[in-house]
Protein backbone atom coordinates (compact mmCIF):
# COMPACT_ATOMS: atom_id res chain seq x y z
CA UNK A 1 0.00 0.00 0.00
CA UNK A 2 1.45 3.33 -0.72
CA UNK A 3 2.87 5.50 1.93
CA UNK A 4 0.17 8.45 1.84
CA UNK A 5 -2.53 6.15 2.59
CA UNK A 6 -0.72 4.84 5.59
CA UNK A 7 0.51 8.11 6.98
CA UNK A 8 0.15 11.71 6.95
CA UNK A 9 2.60 14.37 7.07
CA UNK A 10 2.34 17.63 9.42
CA UNK A 11 3.91 20.56 9.77
CA UNK A 12 3.65 23.16 12.62
CA UNK A 13 5.32 26.56 12.17
CA UNK A 14 6.80 28.27 15.03
CA UNK A 15 7.55 32.11 14.54
CA UNK A 16 11.36 32.97 15.81
CA UNK A 17 11.40 28.75 17.19
CA UNK A 18 12.43 25.24 15.64
CA UNK A 19 9.58 24.33 13.02
CA UNK A 20 8.49 20.90 13.68
CA UNK A 21 7.70 17.93 11.13
CA UNK A 22 5.82 15.20 11.90
CA UNK A 23 4.57 11.46 9.86
CA UNK A 24 2.05 10.31 11.53
CA UNK A 25 0.38 6.79 11.66
CA UNK A 26 -3.22 7.75 10.21
CA UNK A 27 -4.67 4.29 11.72
CA UNK A 28 -3.32 4.86 14.86
CA UNK A 29 -2.39 8.70 15.36
CA UNK A 30 1.07 7.81 16.83
CA UNK A 31 4.08 9.81 15.39
CA UNK A 32 5.82 7.37 13.31
CA UNK A 33 9.10 10.12 12.45
CA UNK A 34 9.37 13.52 13.34
CA UNK A 35 12.26 16.45 12.94
CA UNK A 36 12.62 19.50 14.69
CA UNK A 37 13.92 22.11 11.66
CA UNK A 38 14.86 25.66 11.09
CA UNK A 39 12.56 27.57 8.95
CA UNK A 40 14.91 27.50 5.93
CA UNK A 41 15.13 23.34 6.13
CA UNK A 42 11.01 22.82 6.79
CA UNK A 43 9.83 23.50 3.14
CA UNK A 44 12.42 21.14 1.50
CA UNK A 45 12.01 18.23 3.73
CA UNK A 46 8.49 18.68 3.32
CA UNK A 47 8.34 18.79 -0.14
CA UNK A 48 10.71 15.69 -0.31
CA UNK A 49 8.47 13.88 2.60
CA UNK A 50 5.26 14.24 0.30
CA UNK A 51 6.90 13.30 -3.07
CA UNK A 52 8.21 9.92 -1.40
CA UNK A 53 4.94 9.40 0.76
CA UNK A 54 2.59 9.41 -2.83
CA UNK A 55 5.81 7.44 -4.07
CA UNK A 56 6.67 4.41 -1.97
CA UNK A 57 5.39 1.56 -0.43
CA UNK A 58 4.47 2.33 3.21
CA UNK A 59 7.65 0.24 4.77
CA UNK A 60 9.87 0.95 1.99
CA UNK A 61 9.38 4.72 2.95
CA UNK A 62 9.75 4.55 6.61
CA UNK A 63 13.07 2.57 6.08
CA UNK A 64 14.37 5.09 3.62
CA UNK A 65 13.21 8.35 6.17
CA UNK A 66 14.09 6.66 9.42
CA UNK A 67 18.14 7.07 9.12
CA UNK A 68 17.31 10.65 8.23
CA UNK A 69 15.17 10.87 12.12
CA UNK A 70 17.86 12.40 14.55
CA UNK A 71 18.71 9.57 16.73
Amino acid sequence: MKANREYELLVRRHPDLTDQVEVVEIATGEVALFWDTTPAQTRRLARALKADLAQLEADEFLRRWRRWEPG
